[in-house]
């Protein structure tokens, strides 16, 4: 699969505990990443690009919106369930800024 085949996506992930600790961000890197493995052996490229660890009004951080790039929702959901991650929601992502766009 070349790059151009694959679609950017946006995760909406709810996690059931709080993400602050460095243990619990290992932990869910190192989930994402034995499933991108298992899936590139079976030929189905996921990639995953960022997350950010959202904070809520009370300091709580168990949301994280995520950005992967995989070739179907379909990939991205198998991928979220072998890492035992959930979806939220899922979306395709449009387009791209930051500012460096800016004129």
């Amino acid at each position: 699969m070349s790059e151009q085949d694959l679609i950017d996506f946006g995760i909406w992930r709810e996690m059931d505990e709080d993400l602050s600790t460095e243990e619990a961000k290992q932990e869910a890197l190192a989930a994402s990443q034995r499933a991108i493995a298992e899936l590139s052996e079976e030929d189905v490229e996921v990639e995953w690009v960022r997350t950010d660890v959202l904070e809520d009004t009370d300091g709580d951080t168990d949301c994280a919106y995520c950005h992967y790039r995989a070739p179907s929702e379909e990939a991205i959901a198998e991928h979220s369930e072998r890492a035992g991650l959930p979806v939220t929601e899922l979306t395709r992502l449009d387009d791209q800024f930051d500012r460096n766009d800016l004129e």
